[in-house]
């Protein structure tokens, strides 16, 4: 199965996002803090890779306070701008909603919707999400495992952001691959 499933992938496009805009460029300079080069070197990359037709796998690496978030945010937006939704995966519920605060703070006064999916939503709330992600009105959904559920289902998911991927066990790492292709 996954022979075939890295055979599809080599063989498939994928989404060519659009080069850097004056809105992405705004939200990069309402950043608070001076950017590492490491980091302006990530954000380069991915921005590269987005921009490219080959579906893009990337590895990202750094200590804590290394500035991850930022860069997976920035990525976020980019996607968004494209009308693309995008998932964020974390491991556990107090970093699920961290990432969702933190997403929320930046990313409101840019209109965009940001949804939290894990075990502290009220089931009747993660009805209200699942219902906003699959009609589009949700453009970044953060959660736990939650999100590999097959109840949740993506309008136009474009991105596919894993937090410490190692802390996933075999069977949400099989899901995840599913989904990336």
């Amino acid at each position: 199965k996954l022979i075939k499933l890295y055979a599809a992938r080599e063989e498939a496009d994928g989404f060519q996002f659009s080069p850097e805009s004056d809105l992405q460029l705004d939200f990069e300079a309402d950043f608070p803090y001076q950017e590492t080069p490491d980091q302006l070197t990530s954000i380069d990359d991915i921005k590269r890779d987005m921009e490219s037709t080959m579906p893009m796998d990337r590895l990202l690496c750094g200590d804590v306070g290394y500035g991850k978030t930022e860069v997976a945010m920035r990525a976020a937006f980019k996607a968004v701008l494209d009308n693309k939704q995008v998932a964020y995966l974390a491991p556990t519920t107090v970093l699920s909603r961290q990432h969702f605060y933190t997403f929320k703070e930046r990313l409101d006064r840019y209109g965009i919707k940001v949804g939290l999916l894990n075990r502290f939503v009220t089931k009747s709330v993660q009805r209200d999400v699942i219902k906003k992600v699959l009609t589009g009105e949700i453009d970044i959904l953060i959660g736990t495992h939650r999100l590999l559920s097959k109840d949740v289902v993506y309008n136009d998911l474009g991105l596919l952001i894993i937090d410490e991927e190692q802390r996933f066990g075999v069977e949400h790492k099989e899901k995840i691959k599913e989904i990336k292709i």
